[in-house]
């Protein structure tokens, strides 16, 4: 009789389990809250000390409201939906953008070039994307950007004889250790240094030697996985998940002028997001309107008119209907957590054993709270205003600089980016890649144990040089 084999569940079931867990903690956990003040900026940071339990009973407090029953966990859902509402429907707007983009045959033309080009050279081109992912995230942040790329990306490691999980550990590993190195990300390591007191943009030196080994690493991991699955396909951690017939080209068209002046949008695209949202303040609703104004124009210019572009558009948005539900389900886990006041708790339990270890041991313990703590709190800036007040001053007792607290934060929120299922974006470019979560963990947490005993490493060698 043949043994029978366990089935990971699907990614939905795994968020769905996560997220009656979640319900479970409000219950098992007490319910309670630090007092916020208002900084110079308009931000709500927490008060260090100010941590006190709420009444059941208290609004606002306990198991009430939406989780008063086990019939809150369903009303739940819908409330994560609309809490991510602005990235669901960047989400489709991209798939619809990017339905537009290959039925114009412009990315199939790139691909066929960059294949002629560094065919015989493949590991220079994942490097050098790996590398333009993490630039992008440790200077201005991107994270949601990238979505967008891992159609072509996913296209271009299989034509390279790799398969979908090496492109996304492209992607992912270069996008976290740019968030974990975070040279000058304005929306981590500046509100964290802001919050503690440090100088915005100090300390710089450090990191910028810290992303290169962190790259090295990264991309030694990934090259490692890549040319094992190209010496034997089986070896691939979803060989036996299909992809899509557009995806298993062996031919390329050539690139004409349309295709050139369609990536010549596409290019002049991206261009108009980076100064958008370093200068203009720009974000997912303005990021959608640029892309639904980009498929006007590469309808215009592929030559497909208006009723293909309009149909196109339409292919392209329905094939990111499961990546928009999963993105849906993971933010209702934030939000169940939330609504039962409990993530205030959770991370006062967590910081409090800090204070009774040395300097070395405390770095390494912050790096370990902060990496519990993007769990709960995925959102970047919403962690570096809720642990940074209480690090701060705990460092000032356990005598590390705030420096090296604030690089504590960085590599706890950025690393685990990559990592945890409460990341929207994250579980947005799994689905996208066909990937499901459990095969990605098997990819990604041998990295994410390299990283985390060098993250250690460097905050240990950071308190003993007496960073600042």
């Amino acid at each position: 009789m043949a043994k029978s084999k366990f089935r990971v569940p699907h990614t939905l079931v795994l968020l769905a389990g996560m997220i009656l867990l979640a319900w479970g903690l409000t219950f098992l956990l007490p319910p309670g809250s630090f007092e916020r003040v208002t900084n110079e900026h308009g931000r709500e940071q927490v008060v260090p000390g100010s941590y006190h339990r709420l009444a059941p009973t208290e609004e606002g407090g306990g198991v009430v409201g939406v989780l008063d029953s086990f019939w809150g966990v369903f009303k739940a859902v819908p409330h994560g939906f609309e809490a991510a509402a602005e990235i669901i429907f960047f989400v489709f707007i991209i798939g619809g953008a990017f339905g537009a983009f290959r039925a114009t045959g412009a990315a199939d033309a790139a691909i066929g070039r960059l294949l002629q080009t560094f065919g015989k050279a493949p590991l220079a081109l994942l490097a050098g994307s790996m590398f333009l992912f993490a630039a992008g995230s440790a200077t201005i942040g991107m994270a949601e950007e990238y979505l967008p790329f891992v159609p072509m990306l996913v296209a271009l490691c299989l034509a390279l004889g790799y398969d979908t999980v090496t492109a996304i550990g492209v992607l992912c590993v270069g996008y976290g250790v740019g968030y974990g190195a975070a040279l000058i990300n304005p929306f981590t390591v500046f509100i964290a240094q802001d919050v503690a007191g440090v100088q915005q943009g100090s300390g710089l030196l450090f990191r910028l030697i810290l992303l290169f080994v962190f790259l090295a690493v990264g991309l030694h991991h990934v090259w490692s996985y890549a040319r094992k699955v190209k010496a034997d396909p089986q070896a691939s951690y979803v060989a036996d998940i299909g992809v899509e017939e557009s995806q298993k080209k062996t031919e390329y068209p050539e690139l004409t002028l349309r295709h050139a002046l369609v990536l010549s949008a596409i290019f002049g695209a991206i261009g108009l997001l980076i100064v958008g949202l370093k200068f203009w303040d720009w974000y997912l609703i303005e990021m959608g309107g640029l892309f639904l104004a980009l498929t006007v124009v590469l309808g215009a210019l592929g030559g497909l008119g208006l009723d293909k572009t309009a149909r196109e558009f339409c292919v392209g948005a329905s094939e990111l209907t499961t990546t928009a539900l999963l993105i849906g389900f993971a933010r209702t886990i934030q939000g169940v957590l939330e609504d039962g006041q409990v993530i205030d708790t959770i991370v006062y339990g967590v910081a409090q054993p800090l204070e009774s270890l040395g300097p070395h041991l405390a770095a390494v313990g912050m790096l370990v709270v902060q990496s519990l703590a993007n769990f709960f709190i995925p959102s970047g800036s919403g962690q570096a205003y809720v642990t940074m007040p209480l690090m701060a001053p705990l460092a000032d007792l356990v005598g590390v600089s705030r420096q090296t607290a604030v690089l504590a934060y960085q590599f706890g929120d950025g690393f685990t980016n990559i990592l945890v299922p409460t990341n929207a974006v994250l579980v947005g470019i799994l689905a996208m890649a066909r990937i499901p979560y459990e095969r990605w963990l098997r990819f990604v947490l041998p990295f994410m144990v390299k990283i985390w005993v060098l993250a250690a490493i460097a905050l240990v060698v950071a308190v003993s040089i007496g960073y600042h």
